[in-house]
């Protein structure tokens, strides 16, 4: 049996960096994820994908976060268990925690951190009757390695960020890049859509609004897209690539049966410190939901700054809690 003093489920940016912060207050991390890797949607989705919004980092691509993140976890040698499910929880008689793994692996902690991000989740995919056939095949819901495009014809579609920032960054990469959306209005950032519109006004990227993919046409292979406007009706695209990009369908997964308070496949948490309805679990990320909740990565490393100090107390209560800042104390490794 793992014990440890913060269990958590979740590798991903926001798992990792609770390893520091706990790291600081002296407490000892054991993480769980599916992935096979550390990094979740960072390194498992987008790992090529830039990110502006991290502070003191005006651009930094999603890998390499991870990799940052690792290295300042690094000094308090956190356990990992890659590649495993947790599937079980109970409480035992000393009111700390066991979770067995879909594995066997089972670890003993008095907190569990849910950092799960957005739990099992798999993409949205549009009603085309053919779409599987050509998965792995010119069909790809993830773009993982974005040279994979590198002067071939690439068709879009989606309206969110995802589609409108990976539009943008593969008219650098791709010979064509046209994307598609069923609606004239974008649900992305502001900059994003006025980026996009600069490069269609240049003709760097082809934007077809009241718009949608209903077929898919090649032999082994994707040729072509089928394409229906509203008002110009049908258009044959040729394309190497067809890449929609809808979001992804969340699924917790086992954490479901756990007894948490669950909204729309999120867990409710209180802002104090993000703590949910059962004592000793607390959930921060992607994964947890409140009034007022964004779903940004530097919001997730304030939530599991504020849930580290809350762990500390339910750990150690007869223990004070002295705050003390790193630029004064530095970094004591264990």
């Amino acid at each position: 049996m793992i014990k440890t003093d913060i269990l958590i489920i979740g590798a991903g940016p926001c798992g990792l960096f609770t390893v520091f912060e706990a790291g600081l207050l002296k407490l000892r991390c054991h993480l769980v994820d599916t992935l096979p890797q550390v990094g979740g949607q960072l390194s498992e989705i987008y790992p090529k994908k830039p990110i502006y919004d991290i502070p003191g980092y005006p651009s930094i691509l999603a890998q390499e976060l991870a990799d940052k993140l690792m290295e300042q976890a690094a000094p308090f040698k956190p356990g990992f268990s890659l590649g495993e499910r947790a599937e079980q929880i109970e409480r035992l008689e000393d009111d700390t925690f066991l979770l067995t793994t879909n594995r066997g692996t089972r670890i003993n902690a008095p907190v569990i951190a849910i950092a799960g991000g957005l739990g099992c989740f798999e993409p949205r995919k549009p009603p085309i009757t053919n779409l599987e056939r050509f998965e792995d095949k010119g069909v790809d819901y993830i773009i993982r390695n974005p040279e994979q495009y590198r002067d071939k014809r690439v068709v879009l579609a989606g309206g969110g960020d995802s589609a409108l920032d990976w539009a943008i960054f593969l008219s650098d990469v791709a010979s064509e890049v046209t994307l598609i959306h069923r609606r004239q209005q974008f649900r992305a950032a502001p900059d994003s859509v006025e980026k996009a519109f600069e490069l269609a006004g240049t003709g760097r990227i082809r934007l077809l609004t009241d718009a949608q993919a209903v077929g898919l046409k090649g032999n082994g292979k994707l040729t072509d897209v089928v394409i229906q406007q509203k008002e110009t009706g049908e258009l044959i695209k040729a394309a190497d690539h067809f890449i929609p990009l809808f979001g992804l369908s969340p699924k917790l997964g086992p954490i479901a049966e756990w007894g948490l308070n669950i909204d729309k496949n999120a867990i409710e948490v209180d802002t104090l410190d993000y703590s949910t309805n059962v004592p000793g679990i607390y959930a921060i990320g992607d994964i947890n939901t409140y009034p007022g909740k964004l779903k940004l990565i530097l919001c997730g490393f304030h939530e599991a700054t504020m849930m580290v100090q809350s762990a500390f107390k339910r750990i150690n209560p007869d223990k004070k809690l002295s705050f003390k800042y790193t630029t004064v104390n530095g970094v004591e490794a264990f």
